[in-house]
């Protein structure tokens, strides 16, 4: 038997057989958890995905082609006067959009558009690898397909799951529609900024062209807006709009869209984009109905659907109102005194920028500005809105936004506030000057009244009614009635009247120097002819519909009544506010402005160093406020006063609204009766109030101070006149011959050691309240009743007629002569010109008083003294001056 050659190798003594590596269990069991953790996955994944698929195929794609423009506004009798800038939006069809633009859109947006179907895998997983590293999404690599179906069916929500959904969409629109269309859909539905969606908006509002006739370069900035069209916007950056429109040119020619020539010459153009009004359509009102439209609804809501909002405007009373204050204004600006920018000036430079394109460099306007608005007296409807002489060159608010001085248009609350606490027209104030420290309206030195008066003729009267000084507007007479009503009682008045704004608790507010907003003086106005209630707000909103009249969103609610003042007092300011018109500050609105004859009252505001023009004013319907000023507060002209600037534009717009809501009287409350009272001391009327005044040839005439005043019982006056009469006679028929009240003297001055002035009285180094000098000079003591007749009707005694304030002719009889009683014999002051010296007196300024040591006089028995003081009552004691 043959040997076989084969030689066995044996294993070595202790080796241990091992088996392969894939039969080892650290590699099946791995591989086993791996397999069941896919499978898991497939499963979990396939109801996903079919759970997305199912949600994508919900959706309604013939919701891509329901676009809808621009809202449309309409005033409050159904005419359209503009339209709202949440989704201004003109569709056109593919064929209309240029090629320039759908290229430029595709190379920025979506390079691959044309070869994907819907959505880019290798993008995503770029865009999911980022997203992982950084922690959150951040990237989107969202395809044009893509960012339709998001805008079309609002999927803002920034997730996994969402962009999922997303693509699952996008395939469907692909699946359904040609590129050609997803194109023509895409541009007109995305925004491009400044209010404007679809291409055909942005293209007319930024360049004042269709979307066809767009040259390369507006194509580029278009597509460089849709990352983020604020922020791009040439209106609002013009840099940044150039970089991306040039890297949109950039991307265009890599993609062998354009060539490099084309890019270059594209690059060297210049960004010229029209006006943003030209382009929005807008003006004050229509900004503020926009925004008010989408605090209404929200802002999706808003830039998604079309409405027709109804507005409590009323287009032709804007229309005039808009004109007038154009109008206006621009003869103000031809005044001699007038030595600032005009608007002819600004528009012409802005019109140059704006043909160069250098409109980011274009200063704010510094020209005259002004401001309106008229509201609904019973309901707080905005009927008349405007916010400046030209929304493209400024979009700031005056009317509601801009807080400034309303000066002496805030006295009506001043003297609402005062006949609220008791005092009625026919209290007598003094009208004479004060300190400015006591008041601080403009400075810390001065008299009150040098600055800014309602009147170019301003003088102190003396004493007067309450009625007087509001007619004319007396600042001096004003303050003091402020101050007898109460600082913190007009503050309290105020608010309750609508103001909102701050109000500094000093008497310079009195005059209007705390700023406010027109709207709130327009709404503190209404108080008055609506019998002391005001609506408890303005509005502008009146409801939002659908196109096919389905209710959005109503602004009707219960009419609610803010009760501020008792409907006396609204009365009583009223009828004041009435005679400012008519005979006072105002009356130029019928002898100049032509201000027809119907119900009507008003009031002037010039604030400190004529800063700012005001009128504000009312008939039983309407009530409006107008104010002229500039932005940057500094002085019109010297006798810019509300009458001269603001008041012809509240006539021009009091007259329109007279056509279309013609007014009524305001009703007299029936606890308000008539008295008739003398002006010179605010008691009832005697026989015996007049005074003597020379006529217009010279003669001494006897005139009526009397006339017919409005109050209620309480704040009637019960006394007769103290300052004309005969009080004697008074107290005799009251009291009897023999029933005569005896005064006696409280002190022996027998008993009484004078005391003697040894050296100069103690005064500061700084007198902050010049006591020491005199401000007025007291009132006259009226003549004696006996003089007046020997002086006027000569020796026939003929009586003299006079015309009295209710344009009755009065027959005037001398009155009977008094006897002349002697008077105890009462020794004169001997002036003290040792204090005088000692008393440093500043040049230019008022010299002091003089200041007198008394001297005692003769003791006076009980008779005597009761003759000296009934015949001392016949005359009245000098007024209070200080007040």
């Amino acid at each position: 038997m043959k040997r076989s050659n084969t030689t066995y190798l044996r294993p070595p003594p202790g080796f241990r057989f091992r088996r392969p590596w894939y039969f080892r269990p650290w590699f099946y069991v791995p591989v086993a958890i791996i397999a069941a953790v896919a499978v898991f996955l497939t499963v979990f994944l396939s109801s996903v995905v079919f759970d997305l698929q199912a949600q994508a195929n919900s959706f309604d794609l013939n919701k891509l082609d329901q676009m809808e423009s621009a809202s449309v506004i309409l005033d409050r009798n159904g005419k359209i006067f503009g339209q709202i800038y949440v989704e201004n939006r003109e569709t056109v069809p593919y064929e209309k959009l240029a090629p320039d633009l759908i290229n430029a859109v595709i190379s920025v947006e979506d390079a691959k558009f044309y070869e994907h179907h819907g959505y880019d895998l290798l993008g995503i997983i770029r865009a999911a690898l980022k997203n992982l590293t950084a922690g959150h999404v951040r990237q989107g690599a969202s395809t044009i397909t893509q960012q339709l179906a998001r805008n079309s069916f609002s999927l803002k929500e920034r997730t996994y799951r969402r962009k999922l959904l997303e693509i699952f969409l996008a395939k469907r629109i692909e699946d359904n529609f040609s590129k050609q269309k997803i194109l023509e859909l895409y541009l007109n539905r995305i925004y491009f900024g400044g209010g404007m969606y679809g291409a055909e908006a942005a293209a007319r509002g930024y360049f004042g062209k269709s979307a066809r006739d767009m040259t390369l370069a507006e194509c580029a900035t278009l597509a460089g807006l849709i990352k983020s069209p604020n922020r791009l916007s040439p209106w609002s950056d013009r840099t940044s709009s150039r970089e991306t429109r040039d890297f949109a040119l950039d991307r265009m020619r890599d993609n062998g869209f354009i060539t490099h020539e084309q890019c270059a010459a594209a690059r060297a153009e210049k960004i010229a984009v029209g006006s943003r009004q030209a382009a929005q359509g807008q003006t004050y009102a229509v900004d503020y109905i926009r925004q008010q439209v989408i605090a209404a609804v929200g802002w999706d809501r808003a830039i998604n659907e079309g409405y027709r909002i109804h507005t409590t405007i009323d287009v032709d009373l804007q229309r005039a109102a808009e004109d007038s204050l154009k109008k206006h204004l621009e003869e103000a600006e031809h005044h001699p005194d007038y030595h600032h920018q005009t608007y002819a000036d600004y528009a012409a430079t802005f019109r140059k920028a704006k043909a160069s394109g250098k409109m980011a460099d274009q200063p704010a306007p510094e020209y005259l500005q002004g401001a309106a608005i008229g509201l609904d007296n019973a309901t707080g409807d905005i009927l008349v809105l405007v916010g400046g002489r030209d929304f493209e060159h400024n979009q700031f608010n005056r009317a509601l936004q801009a807080r400034r001085p309303a000066g002496t248009a805030m006295l009506p609350f001043v003297y609402a506030t005062a006949f609220e606490r008791g005092m009625y027209p026919g209290t007598v104030v003094e009208d004479s000057p004060l300190d400015n420290r006591a008041v601080m309206i403009g400075g810390t030195t001065g008299i009150l009244g040098e600055w800014g008066p309602e009147d170019a003729d301003n003088q102190y009267e003396g004493r007067m009614t309450a009625r007087q000084a509001l007619v004319k507007s007396k600042d001096g007479a004003s303050v003091r009635i402020g101050m007898d009503a109460g600082i913190e009682p007009v503050l309290q008045l105020c608010s309750s009247a609508g103001i909102r704004s701050p109000l500094r608790p000093y008497p310079a507010t009195f005059l209007g120097s705390s700023e406010i907003t027109l709207a709130e003086l327009a709404m503190g106005y209404t108080i008055f002819p609506n019998g002391g209630w005001r609506p408890s707000t303005p509005h502008i909103l009146e409801r939002i519909e659908e196109k096919d009249g389905t209710l959005v969103w109503s602004g009707k609610q219960q009419s609610i009544r803010k009760i501020v003042t008792k409907p006396e007092t609204a009365y009583e300011v009223h009828s004041c506010l009435v005679d400012a018109l008519r005979t006072g500050t105002g009356k130029t609105a019928y002898t100049e402005f032509g201000l027809k004859k119907f119900p009507a009252a008003g009031k002037t505001g010039t604030a400190y160093d004529f800063t700012d023009a005001l009128f504000a004013g009312y008939d039983s319907n309407f009530t409006c406020a107008v104010w002229a000023g500039f932005d940057k507060p500094q002085k019109i002209y010297r006798g810019a006063f509300g009458r001269e600037l603001a008041l012809p534009i509240w006539v021009d717009i009091m007259n329109a609204a007279a056509q279309t809501y013609p007014p009524q009287e305001v009703k007299k409350p029936s606890t308000l009766k008539q008295f008739e009272i003398c002006s010179r001391s605010g008691q009832l009327a005697t026989d015996k109030c007049y005074d003597a005044v020379k006529s217009a040839n010279g003669d001494a005439v006897q005139r009526r101070t009397t006339y017919m005043e409005i109050a209620t019982q309480a704040q009637a006056p019960i006394d007769p006149c103290n300052i004309h009469g005969e009080p004697r006679a008074r107290i005799a028929r009251e009291f009897g011959s023999s029933e005569l009240p005896r005064a006696e003297l409280a002190v022996n001055l027998t008993q009484v050691t004078p005391v003697a002035v040894k050296s100069p009285t103690l005064i500061a180094d700084d007198d902050p309240y010049d006591s020491i000098k005199a401000t007025t000079t007291p009132d006259p003591i009226p003549q004696p009743a006996t003089q007046t007749a020997e002086n006027q009707n000569g020796d026939n005694g003929s009586p003299t007629k006079e015309v009295n304030s209710a344009g009755n002719t009065a027959s005037v009889n001398p009155p009977d002569s008094q006897p002349t009683q002697s008077s105890p014999e009462i020794r004169k002051a001997v002036p003290v010109q040792q204090i005088l010296k000692a008393i440093p007196v500043q040049p230019q300024e008022r010299q002091p008083s003089e200041i007198r040591r008394a001297i005692p006089v003769k003791p006076l028995d009980q008779e005597d003294t009761q003759r000296t003081l009934l015949r001392s009552a016949a005359q009245p004691p000098p007024s209070d001056t200080n007040d």
